[in-house]
């Protein structure tokens, strides 16, 4: 591509910018203040990417120029600087349009520094990404184990109010403050809502030997009723010549959406490993064809993910609702289950409201594919609190989105989060084999270096969790020192040195 019509693409992606600032004044009108030239910088990344850039970028390589491939974070001065130094490749001026606020690198760095310190409360610290641990229920009793986990590295411990009690929770808490102080270290308190859980319900049937099972038996190619009614379940019964007496059948935990439920759509169970699409309904039940099962048997209580079917679902439940003055009252962070529209986000901020925390940070959780669909539009709605983040929660999300695209979108949350300067929190599977078993698998070991571009890992619980912790603190460690984000820092190469020692150049 030429110079001049690289000048004419990128002219029109950035007068489409200049064209927006009045729209964007407006948006950024109800956030927070310090958010605003972030939102602005969102907006703007969402224009660029709205542009097939490929054939741009191996032009602006050609000459040696920014290919625009990792500005996320600084979009229209990046954009700006390649204007310019095109004008002038051509000996022409860049005039420039002077009325707007320019993010530069450095400025953009210290943006997500900021949010991400204001969210963590961490200063000195010997890496940029925090180690958040999933506390288990014997953490209540067993203060050593706590006391090993800070020692190890974790800055934010993570309570899951999926889990365990008031009770439970609350000695945790006490632990950690009191671990503090001893061993002089800042630990945030960061604390899950539960959010709306879609299961199956309970399952009693009767085995061929006469034994209760919870579980019933399922195949490729069966027929499943998935019922708003409670009942313990039943397996198939038939006549000899092959017609139902007795349909397979489960009930679901949230009778709700099987309203919302179509025909045509997916339903999946026990993190995927049994999939079906409804092929009828009624306003009772949907009657399921089973595609692909990788169980024998679906067992009650077992997840449910519904990635093509938009729920009326409350992200924010009545047990959430009740358990919010605990949640206020002991925590630095809560998490934000089931988070699907920004809409969502103004529900929990007018509950919020009620309880004068300005400074309780919020993480929303990306969990579903519409939350994925919806995250600029999520993170515009909780720009208007003092301090917010962002956690990719992988496990149900690569049911929902499909294993294969999982990379891909993980990705793409990194990217959209970066431009925000909003910090990320990268969970779910991480060293999960070494945290249960004591020995990492090699996948697990890249992915571990894979999540030191975001600002927080999680890891969750196993009996041996503080390995876990030491592991992940050390890749971190020494990832840090070849890039942030997506770019690299170009340190000096060891194998590089010796290499060029062994041509012995005088």
């Amino acid at each position: 591509m030429t110079t001049d019509k690289l000048i004419l693409r990128l002219k029109a992606i950035y007068d489409e910018m200049v064209q927006a600032e009045p729209f964007l004044e407006g948006l950024v009108a109800g956030i927070a203040p310090k958010y605003r030239p972030s939102a602005k910088n969102l907006y703007r990344y969402l224009i660029l990417r709205s542009y097939d850039l490929r054939a741009i970028h191996d032009s602006l390589s050609e000459l040696g120029l920014s290919a625009l491939r990792t500005s996320e974070s600084y979009v229209l001065s990046n954009l700006d600087q390649v204007l310019q130094n095109l004008y002038r490749i051509e000996g022409q001026h860049w005039d420039r349009n002077q009325d707007l606020d320019y993010i530069g690198l450095k400025k953009s760095k210290n943006l997500l520094r900021k949010h991400t310190k204001e969210l963590f409360n961490r200063s000195n610290n010997k890496h940029r990404t925090e180690i958040m641990v999933t506390l288990p229920n014997e953490a209540a009793e067993d203060k050593d184990l706590l006391r090993d986990l800070i020692k190890a590295g974790m800055a934010i411990a993570r309570i899951n109010l999926s889990h365990g009690d008031v009770a439970i929770w609350t000695k945790m808490i006490e632990h950690i403050r009191k671990l503090e102080k001893e061993l002089n270290r800042m630990v945030k308190i960061y604390i899950d809502l539960a959010g709306p859980k879609i299961r199956t319900g309970d399952i009693e049937v009767l085995s061929k030997k006469g034994t209760i099972k919870s579980a019933i038996s399922i195949k490729a190619g069966d027929r499943l009723l998935l019922s708003r009614w409670e009942t313990k379940g039943q397996n198939r019964e038939s006549e000899k010549d092959g017609s139902d007496v007795r349909r397979k059948k489960v009930s679901v935990q949230l009778p709700q959406i099987i309203a919302d439920l179509k025909v045509g759509e997916s339903v999946f169970f026990d993190d995927g490993m049994i999939r079906g699409q409804v092929v009828a309904k009624n306003a009772d039940e949907v009657e399921l064809e089973i595609t692909e099962a990788y169980k024998k048997k679906l067992a009650a209580r077992k997840g449910i993910n519904l990635p093509d079917t938009r729920l009326n679902l409350p992200s924010l439940t009545e047990q959430d609702i009740a358990l919010l003055p605990f949640v206020c009252a002991n925590a630095d962070i809560v998490g934000y289950s089931f988070v699907r529209t920004p809409e969502d986000v103004e529900i929990l901020y007018q509950e919020l409201a009620k309880y004068k925390r300005p400074d309780l940070g919020v993480v929303f959780k990306i969990e579903n594919k519409e939350a994925f669909e919806n995250l600029p539009l999520i993170m515009l709605a909780g720009m208007k609190r003092k301090s917010i983040g962002v956690m990719i929660a992988r496990g149900d999300l690569a049911v929902e989105i499909g294993f294969e695209r999982i990379s891909e979108v993980q990705s793409q949350i990194l990217w959209l989060c970066e431009a925000a300067h909003v910090p990320v929190i990268w969970a779910t599977q991480v060293l999960d084999n070494l945290a249960k078993t004591g020995i990492p698998t090699r996948a697990e070991i890249t992915d571990a270096s894979i999540s030191a571009k975001a600002e927080c890992v999680m890891l969750n619980k196993g009996p041996y969790i503080v390995d876990a912790v030491r592991t992940l603190k050390n890749i971190i460690i020494k990832m840090e020192t070849h890039s942030y984000k997506r770019k690299s820092a170009l340190r000096p190469l060891n194998v590089a040195v010796r290499a060029l020692q062994q041509f012995n150049i005088p």
